[in-house]
């Protein structure tokens, strides 16, 4: 399988130590057979997948988002979805969490829809239930309560 990567850090060097193609957006948008979304929200990445980087991507094509909802325009990916214009999308995340009943994404016969909870891996639970040890450990020892930051 050929891999493309794209980032607005991302560096040809990292990409190749990655063992990906690092290239533009659109391009990876125009190739790519799934798109998988691993971006951080910030107000560079808000909406940045709308309805033109959308008709960019392949009729057979498929978007899966586990980052964060407004990454991709929801309404833009609605229309795409219900048009064809894309064959079909797996979304863990959304503009509003959770999703409200009867909001047309879970209409549509061609995507799949999860409860954000399709990012972690099982070595992220294993670090989700040591981080939480920690935190019961130093409490009951009366020490300072580690803090910890999820990143995903």
């Amino acid at each position: 399988m050929k891999v493309l990567a794209w980032g607005r850090r991302l560096t040809p060097e990292a990409a190749a130590q990655a063992g990906v193609e690092s290239c533009e957006l659109d391009h990876l948008l125009r190739s790519s057979d799934v798109v998988s979304v691993h971006a951080t929200l910030s107000e560079e990445t808000r909406g940045i997948i709308d309805g033109k980087r959308l008709a960019l991507m392949k009729p057979t094509s498929f978007l899966i988002n586990t980052a964060r909802g407004p990454i991709v325009d929801e309404g833009a990916l609605c229309t795409a979805l219900s048009s064809r214009q894309i064959a079909g999308a797996g979304l863990d995340v959304f503009d509003t969490e959770p999703l409200p009943e009867g909001h047309p994404l879970t209409k549509l016969p061609n995507v799949v829809l999860t409860p954000h909870l399709g990012w972690p891996t099982d070595e992220m639970y294993s670090q989700f239930a040591d981080a939480a040890a920690d935190i019961l450990l130093a409490y009951n020892d009366g020490k300072e309560v580690p803090r910890f930051i999820a990143r995903h």
